[in-house]
C-alpha cells in the first residue's frame, strides 16, 4: 500500500479524488491528514476533528466492487474492519449504527463516507473515507461523540491504529473477494445497533414514531417493524434514530 501523509487539507476524500481524476493512482493508495479543515460526513454534515488528535483518512478501492448491486457491501466490510480493529484495541461495548457509524457504549467513535464512481466497462473506483476519534477528549456540542481515549483512559499511537485497520481491512478485501459477502453481513447484524429493540424514530417530515430494526437489504435500505407490524423500509436521508 502507499500512504500519503499531508499537513492540513479540506478533506482527504476530495484530495484522493481529484488525484485519481489526474492520474492513475495505485489501488489501496491512502491518504492521512493532521487536519481536515472541511471534511465530510453522511447527510452532507461536516466532520468536526480537533487537529492532531484523531485520525482522518481515506482509502482507494478499486477492482472489488463487481456490478452496482454490490456496492453497500463495501459499506458492511469497512464498518466489520472497523470493529474487529477495535476489539483488537480491547474497546468496550461496540456496535454498528446503520448505516454504518461505530458507536463504543451508544457513543461515537467512528464515522464512513464512502464516495463510488462508475467508470466506462462497469469498473468501479471507491474512495473510503474515515474519521475516528483517538486522543480527543472534549466535543463541544456533541453529547453523543467519545473517542478511544475516553473509553479507556489511555493515549493512542495513531499510525499504529492506522496500519492496524488497514491490514484488517486488505485481509477482508482478499476474504471478500474469494468467499463473498456472507460473512461480512452475518458479523454486521449481529453487532447492529438496537437491532430488535423498539425505539424511537424520526422521519424526514419530523414526525416521531416507534419501531424496531430488523435488518438492512442489500441495498443499504433499513427494514423496521412499526407498531401495527408492519414492514417498511427507509434510506439514510429519510430516517434518524431517537437514543
Amino acid at each position: 500500500m502507499h500512504i500519503i501523509k499531508l499537513n492540513a487539507i479540506d478533506s482527504t476524500n476530495t484530495y484522493l479524488k481529484e488525484l485519481s481524476a489526474k492520474q492513475t493512482v495505485a489501488n489501496f493508495t491512502v491518504v492521512v491528514a493532521e487536519n481536515q479543515t472541511n471534511g465530510r460526513g453522511q447527510r452532507a454534515a461536516n466532520w468536526e476533528a480537533e487537529e492532531g488528535k484523531n485520525l482522518t483518512f481515506s482509502v482507494l478501492v478499486k477492482d472489488v466492487l463487481l456490478n452496482v448491486e454490490e456496492v453497500f457491501n463495501l459499506n458492511i466490510i469497512v464498518a466489520v474492519s472497523l470493529l474487529q480493529t477495535f476489539i483488537q484495541l480491547k474497546i468496550s461495548y461496540l456496535a454498528i449504527k446503520w448505516a454504518n457509524d461505530i458507536l463504543a457504549d451508544k457513543k461515537k467513535i467512528c464515522g464512513i463516507l464512502i464516495e463510488n464512481q462508475f467508470k466506462s466497462g462497469s469498473e468501479i473506483l471507491s474512495i473510503v473515507g474515515i474519521g475516528i476519534n483517538v486522543n480527543q477528549e472534549h466535543f463541544i456540542n456533541l453529547p453523543q461523540a467519545t473517542s478511544l481515549k475516553n473509553c479507556t483512559n489511555q493515549e493512542f499511537n495513531k499510525d499504529e491504529i492506522l496500519l492496524l485497520f488497514l491490514n484488517q481491512f486488505q485481509s477482508n478485501l482478499n476474504l471478500y473477494k474469494n468467499e463473498g459477502a456472507a460473512y461480512f453481513w452475518n458479523l454486521y447484524h449481529e453487532n447492529l445497533f438496537k437491532k430488535d429493540a423498539p425505539m424511537a424514530f424520526e422521519n424526514a417530515d419530523k414526525v416521531k414514531f416507534m419501531g424496531s430494526i430488523k435488518q438492512v437489504l442489500p441495498n443499504g435500505l433499513l427494514q423496521l417493524e412499526l407498531e401495527d407490524d408492519s414492514l417498511q423500509l427507509f434510506d439514510i436521508k429519510q430516517l434518524k434514530m431517537l437514543y
